[in-house]
């Protein structure tokens, strides 16, 4: 309710810009609360013409800060659009990850300085990975410090001319064989001898680099051999964490891929593969994953089974006391791996799976 004072009536001027209306609207108005307002005395016999500003700028100085409170008070109720904190749907994942500015509890204004703030969790970088699949740590130069490799570069360029010393048989537990043979070659003339030589160099060259001490069976310094039981005895007296016999198959030409032979469990005269079986395997399994990660080429598909064999019938697994494997790397009778095997930089890469295989196998259990 308004209390209102009244004025006599005055004859209405068309040329006055207020309306007759007006003449009757309250001069003071206050909410019921509010002190009255004092009335004059004696009405003036007339007011001066007034203009319609004054009176609008009065009205908005009172309605603006009673709109502004409503609008305050609305906002922390929680607009049409505004659900309550505890219906709000949480953050995704990808918007957390990416915020930067601290969010403001639901319900507060940007301006409320009580309001607590909160900031999204910082990223640190990739999620945690499963630590039943470590993964392999990046090899540094000290990565294999303390550890020896011995790597067999499988027959030797001078063989050919040596028929009589390597025909002649050794020892190797369970029978005996010849002491080495002369290896294959592709047709245009490239020989296993010297391309095992030249992986086995490539490869010492990685493993040194990670601080192996890395001991090859021959360097292409001896004019033939050595027999296979000596290949196994250099790495026995070496005491080898582990030890790779890298060669080149002469399989039927229409046969292509790769495969990792294994040493069979043999306990024969001098032979006993018992203790070097199951960790042999484990360096099998890492070398055939690494070489083909490295190199692209597929499992053998003429011979072995799923890139992996195992055999009783080399003198240079059996007569072995560490962890050896021997890697036939592709065959040099088919002309499509016979082009990877001559090529330096697949060579390069093959390199690169053996040295990876070996650190991965010496570096995880």
């Amino acid at each position: 309710m308004t209390r209102t004072t009244r004025h006599p009536a005055e004859p209405f001027d068309p040329m006055d810009p207020m309306d007759p209306l007006d003449a009757e609207a309250p001069e003071n108005s206050a909410p019921d609360d509010a002190a009255p307002a004092a009335t004059p005395a004696v009405a003036p016999a007339a007011r001066p013409r007034r203009s319609p500003l004054p009176r609008t700028v009065t009205v908005i100085g009172v309605l603006a800060p009673l709109g502004l409170a409503g609008w305050l008070g609305w906002q922390i109720v929680g607009g049409p659009d505004r659900g309550t904190p505890d219906a709000a749907p949480p953050p995704t994942a990808a918007a957390a990850a990416s915020s930067t500015a601290p969010a403001t509890t639901p319900g507060a204004t940007p301006s409320d300085p009580t309001a607590p703030a909160t900031t999204a969790p910082a990223t640190t970088g990739p999620a945690t990975a499963d630590p039943a699949f470590p993964a392999p740590a990046t090899p540094t130069a000290t990565t294999l410090t303390g550890r020896t490799v011995l790597l067999d570069p499988g027959h030797n360029t001078g063989s050919f001319a040596h028929t009589a010393e390597i025909n002649r048989k050794v020892d190797i537990g369970n029978a005996r064989k010849e002491c080495d043979t002369t290896g294959t070659s592709t047709n245009a003339g490239y020989t296993e001898a010297e391309y095992s030589l030249d992986v086995v160099r490539r490869t010492r060259a990685i493993l040194a680099a990670r601080g192996a001490t890395v001991v090859l069976v021959h360097d292409g310094d001896r004019p033939w051999g050595p027999c296979i039981d000596e290949r196994a005895r250099i790495g026995n007296t070496a005491h080898a964490d582990a030890a790779v016999s890298v060669h080149g198959d002469g399989g039927p030409a229409s046969g292509t891929g790769f495969h990792v032979i294994m040493p069979a469990k043999v306990v024969a005269g001098k032979a006993n593969t018992s203790a070097i079986v199951d960790p042999s395997h484990r360096l099998g399994l890492l070398l055939r994953e690494n070489f083909q990660a490295a190199t692209g080429e597929p499992y053998a598909d003429y011979t072995a089974s799923q890139g992996l064999d195992t055999r009783s019938d080399l003198g240079g697994l059996n007569l072995s006391t560490v962890p050896k494997v021997f890697i036939e790397c592709g065959n040099m009778r088919n002309p499509v791996d016979a082009r990877r095997m001559t090529d330096p930089q697949w060579r390069q890469q093959a390199a690169q799976g053996i040295a990876d295989a070996l650190t991965a196998f010496l570096t995880t259990r």
